[in-house]
């Protein structure tokens, strides 16, 4: 009989120490999963964030002031328009499978327009 206490003992304080052990790692995964929220919330916050900027960047006015200032572009006119006729296209496209200059080819297809 008192085999059988003693092995119920063991099997209870093993059973105890079980359970302490499965609430302690329940209380650190508790503790990861709220991190990961928070985390989560704090790069969702700085998604929309980001969003605004990238929204604020891309107005039009901004976009053309930076085209004109930082890149010297300006807007097409017809003075300064060249228009391509489809027999100049090829013989650009033709210059340049062959090696040649596209603008010598295309001129000389064209029959030497400037």
């Amino acid at each position: 009989m008192a085999r059988i206490n003693l092995f119920l003992i063991v099997v209870v304080l093993g059973s105890a120490l079980y359970l302490v052990h499965t609430q302690y790692e329940s209380r650190q995964l508790y503790t990861a999963l709220d991190r990961a929220r928070s985390e989560a919330r704090r790069l969702d916050t700085e998604h929309d964030r980001l969003q605004v900027e990238k929204r604020a960047q891309a107005t039009p006015l901004r976009v053309e002031s930076l085209a004109r200032s930082q890149l010297a572009m300006r807007p097409a006119t017809p003075a300064i328009t060249r228009y391509i006729t489809q027999a100049e296209g090829a013989a650009a496209g033709l210059a340049a499978v062959s090696g040649a200059a596209p603008a010598q080819s295309a001129a000389s297809a064209a029959g030497a327009h400037p």
